[in-house]
C-alpha cells in the first residue's frame, strides 16, 4: 500500500484528497477558497500566486503525511513568463470574450476553419490559450515582446511544486487545448505561436500520461498534471464507449476514443485525455441557461421547473422548443434565436412549455453527441455532469433522448481524484508495480444509473419531432 494525493486549484478554491494507491480509497481531505485579490473585478484575470496560498492552506495541519506522490488538476488558462521566469501580467483564463476578434483574426490569417482543424484539431476561440496570446498582442504590445514562455495553471503549479526547475513540463490533454499542439501528430506547432504572438516562445516538454514531472528535494514525486476536465474523466474511471455530457450554463459533449478526431467546420474540438486515449469534444452555446430562462419566466426556480415539466407528458403536448438564446455553436448558427413551435391554445400551459424547456435543452445535446457518432464513435454510456443532472426531468428524459445508459455519479471531487489517480499511476510505473499503459483499477464512483426503458419509443418519437422542426427552421444546419 502507498499513500498519494490529488491537488484540484479550481477558478475558486483547491481541494486536496488523499488516497490510498491500490483501493483509491480517501484517507484524508483538505480545502481552501483562493484569497480575495485586489484588481479581482477584471474578469478573466487573477494573480496565481493567490493559487499558491490556497494550496499551502489546504495542505496544511499534516495533510500530506506519509504522500508519496502527487498530481495536480487545474483550470485551462495561459501564463505568459519572462525570460527570467517572472509573470509578463496576471494569468488569462475562461472563457473570455475580450478575444473574439483576435480569434477571428486568427482564423482568417491561417486561411479559415479548415485549415485550423488540419493544423492542430480545432478552431480558434477565446478560450484557447493561442488567442489569448494574440488579445495581448493586440492590446499590449510591450508586455507581449516580454513574452518568452509559455504554461497552463497546472504547468505552473508542478514548476512551483519542484522548485522552479530549468525543465518545464505539461501533458498531452493541456497541450491539446492550447491550439498550437496538435493531438493527431503529437507534436508542437510553433509557427501558430508565433503567428499569435509576433515572435517564438519556448513550450513546456510533453510527458506521456504515466510520466513523472520531476521529484521533489524531499523525495516527493509529482506527475505529469493535467487539466480539469481530463482529470475529472480519469477519476471518473471512463474508457472507450463513454460519454459525458457536461450541464453548465453552456453545454459540453465528450468521449474517449481510440483516436483523435477532426471536422473541418469546426464543430469538433480534438484533444488528447490523460490516460493515453483522445478525447473529441463538442460545445453548446444553450444548456442550462435554457432551463434558468424558462423558470425566471414562469416565477419559479429550477427545481419548480422540473416538477412543473413532471405534470406534463412527453412532447410536452407538441411545443418544440429550439434553446438557441445565445445563437448556437452545435450547430453553428451564431447570430440565430431560440424558438418555440407547435403553440395551441391547449398547449399553452405552463408544465408543458416547462417540459419544452427540458426536451429542448436535451435534444440541443443529443445533437452535439450525434455529430461525435456520425464519426464512428460509439457510444455505451453517457455520464451526466452538473447540478442540473440531479432534476428528476433530466433524469426521466435523458435515457430515452440519448437512446442509451445515463449515469449521473453521486457528488464527488472528480478531478481532484483523477489527478490522485494519475500520481498512483506514476509511482506505480516508477516502482514497477504497474504497466505504463494501464493506470490503477480504482473502484467506480457511486451512481445513479437510468435506463431508456419501456417508453423509449416516445422518446424517439419527441426527438425526431425535434429535428424536424430545426431542419424546417434552419434547413441544412448540420
Amino acid at each position: 500500500m502507498g499513500i498519494v494525493a490529488g491537488l484540484d486549484s479550481s477558478s475558486t478554491f483547491t481541494r486536496i484528497v488523499v488516497c490510498d494507491t491500490d483501493t483509491g480509497a480517501v484517507l484524508r481531505q483538505g480545502y481552501a477558497p483562493h484569497p480575495q485579490q485586489a484588481g479581482e473585478a477584471v474578469p478573466h484575470e487573477t494573480d496565481p500566486q493567490a493559487w499558491l496560498l490556497s494550496l499551502g492552506e489546504a495542505a496544511g495541519g499534516g495533510l500530506l503525511e506519509g504522500v508519496q506522490a502527487i498530481g495536480v488538476s487545474a483550470r485551462r488558462g495561459l501564463l505568459a513568463l519572462d525570460a527570467q521566469g517572472g509573470l509578463v501580467g496576471p494569468a488569462l483564463v475562461g472563457n473570455d470574450r475580450r478575444g473574439q476578434v483576435a480569434a477571428a483574426d486568427l482564423v482568417e490569417a491561417l486561411g479559415g476553419k479548415a485549415a485550423w482543424t488540419a493544423a492542430v484539431g480545432s478552431v480558434p476561440h477565446p478560450a484557447q490559450p493561442i488567442v489569448k496570446l494574440a488579445w495581448l498582442a493586440r492590446t499590449d504590445p510591450e508586455a507581449a515582446r516580454r513574452v518568452a514562455v509559455l504554461m497552463s495553471p497546472h504547468d505552473w503549479l508542478v514548476w512551483q511544486l519542484l522548485g522552479r526547475p530549468a525543465r518545464r513540463t505539461t501533458d498531452r490533454a493541456d497541450a491539446s487545448g492550447t491550439g498550437y499542439w496538435s493531438a493527431a501528430t503529437g507534436s508542437y506547432r510553433p509557427d501558430l505561436v508565433e503567428l499569435a504572438l509576433g515572435h517564438q516562445a519556448l513550450l513546456p516538454e510533453v510527458l506521456g500520461p504515466c510520466d513523472a514531472a520531476g521529484m521533489t528535494p524531499e523525495g516527493l514525486l509529482i506527475s505529469a498534471g493535467t487539466g480539469e476536465t481530463t482529470a475529472a474523466v480519469l477519476g471518473l474511471g471512463l474508457g472507450p464507449g463513454d460519454a459525458v455530457v457536461s450541464l453548465g450554463a453552456t453545454g459540453s459533449v465528450m468521449a474517449v476514443h481510440h483516436e483523435a478526431l477532426a471536422e473541418p467546420g469546426g464543430l469538433i474540438t480534438s484533444l488528447a485525455d490523460a490516460g493515453g486515449m483522445h478525447l473529441p469534444v463538442v460545445n453548446t452555446s444553450n444548456a442550462v441557461r435554457t432551463l434558468r430562462g424558462t423558470a425566471d419566466m414562469l416565477g419559479t426556480d429550477l427545481e419548480g421547473l422540473s416538477a412543473l415539466a413532471l405534470k406534463s407528458t412527453p412532447g410536452a403536448h407538441g411545443l418544440v422548443l429550439l434553446p438557441y438564446l445565445e445563437g448556437e455553436r452545435t450547430p453553428n448558427l451564431p447570430h440565430t434565436a431560440g424558438t418555440l413551435s407547435g403553440l395551441r391554445r391547449d398547449s399553452m400551459k405552463p408544465e408543458h412549455l416547462a417540459r419544452a424547456a427540458f426536451e429542448g435543452m436535451l435534444c440541443g445535446l443529443v445533437d452535439a453527441l450525434d455529430v461525435l457518432r456520425h464519426r464512428g464513435v460509439g457510444i455505451r454510456r453517457v455520464f451526466l455532469l452538473g447540478a442540473a443532472a440531479e432534476l428528476p426531468a433530466v433524469q426521466a428524459a435523458a435515457p430515452g433522448l440519448f437512446g442509451t445508459q445515463v449515469v449521473v455519479p453521486a457528488p464527488a471531487d472528480y478531478a481532484a481524484l483523477g489527478a490522485a489517480r494519475q500520481a498512483a499511476w506514476a509511482l506505480g510505473v516508477r516502482q514497477g508495480t504497474l504497466a505504463p499503459h494501464t493506470p490503477p483499477l480504482w473502484p467506480a464512483p457511486a451512481a445513479q444509473v437510468f435506463e431508456p426503458g419501456e417508453e423509449f419509443a416516445a422518446w424517439q418519437a419527441v426527438r425526431h419531432q425535434y429535428v424536424a422542426t430545426r431542419e424546417q427552421l434552419h434547413p441544412g444546419a448540420f
